[in-house]
């Protein structure tokens, strides 16, 4: 029994995101007279980005990710929250697109980061990302 106890453990450390490594932070602007923004970018190993950008309380946030590595993923998180912290949206367990009312007012987080298992054999992964708030 401990040893299904163990290789439980061990699968699932493999599959955590790989939060720990390089974060960089970029701050996404709107062009213009626009209500999105698309965003061509590559992380590799343990590199992660985050891409914080402001909203209100009750506007439509949506995240398109287009990836070349299919242990590539984003997570959205709350003003206040990050990487580290549990997510509003979550990638890895629902798909490459969010769309929601957003709740509160502020700073929201939209990361890219790589499995670990994925990360640990130094992937790359090229990727974009449509992010899109109305007005």
């Amino acid at each position: 029994m401990t040893r299904v106890w163990t290789s439980v453990a061990i699968a699932l450390l493999a599959a955590m995101p790989a939060f720990a490594g390089d974060l960089r932070t970029e701050t996404v602007h709107f062009p213009a007279r626009q209500s999105g923004t698309t965003i061509s970018d590559s992380i590799k190993g343990y590199q992660s980005v985050a891409y914080e950008l402001g909203a209100a309380q009750g506007q439509t946030m949506v995240v398109d990710f287009a990836t070349s590595n299919p242990s590539a993923y984003f997570n959205v998180y709350a003003p206040g929250k990050g990487p580290g912290d549990a997510a509003m949206y979550v990638g890895a367990a629902s798909g490459n697109r969010f769309e929601g009312t957003l709740p509160a007012a502020g700073d929201y987080t939209v990361s890219v980061y790589l499995y670990r298992s994925a990360a640990r054999r130094d992937e790359v992964a090229d990727y974009t990302l449509d992010i899109g708030i109305d007005r």
